[in-house]
């Protein structure tokens, strides 16, 4: 991976030779492995037997959670939240694995609908719950850094699953959850 970023480097125009470029190839490649891990992850390791017998069958919303992840069309970054809501049936997970979910799935080449769809269909399949709703709110760099340059745009995406997707007052109610102020 380091020669193809050198390789990118002199493409471009560049020397990578030059003092503030030398080491450019190799930070560039280990940030990309990083930026990728999600394809050396698994939903077994992250989840990690983190759940757990329960009696709740409300609803459990974790909002806000921050996610990076890269454009496959551009591999330029979009960032943005992510809100997770699920109705146990008998199981909880731990609090950190819906973010470990959510990070497994971003860090790999993407579009938000996919990514969106990924992490709905997986928290339903480790829970075993009653209804699964996702959404992400994010901004795409290859929409404001070039093409139209869009630097307000926002892209919304949502998954329901079960009785998010059945059932229109629990979906309110997730909305009205994630949209109240922390």
């Amino acid at each position: 991976m380091e020669k193809a970023f050198a390789d990118i480097i002199k493409k471009i125009g560049e020397d990578p030779t030059r003092d503030g470029l030398l080491d450019t190839p190799a930070r560039a490649a280990k940030a990309f492995e990083f930026l990728t891990e999600g394809y050396r992850r698994n939903v077994k390791d992250v989840v990690n037997d983190a759940l757990f017998d329960s009696d709740c069958n409300e609803m459990v919303v974790v909002s806000d959670i921050e996610l990076y992840s890269l454009c496959e069309h551009h591999l330029l970054p979009f960032i943005g939240k992510c809100h997770v809501a699920y109705i146990p049936s008998g199981k909880v997970l731990g609090l950190s694995k819906v973010a470990r979910i959510v990070d497994l799935y971003a860090r790999r080449l993407q579009i938000q609908e996919g990514l969106t769809t990924q992490i709905a269909k997986t928290i339903m399949e480790v829970t075993g719950s009653e209804g699964v709703g996702v959404i992400i709110e994010a901004r795409h760099m290859c929409m404001m850094m070039r093409g139209v340059e869009k630097q307000n745009s926002v892209m919304r995406t949502s998954a329901m699953l079960g009785v998010f997707k059945e059932n229109n007052a629990t979906r309110t109610e997730f909305l009205a959850l994630i949209n109240r102020p922390s």
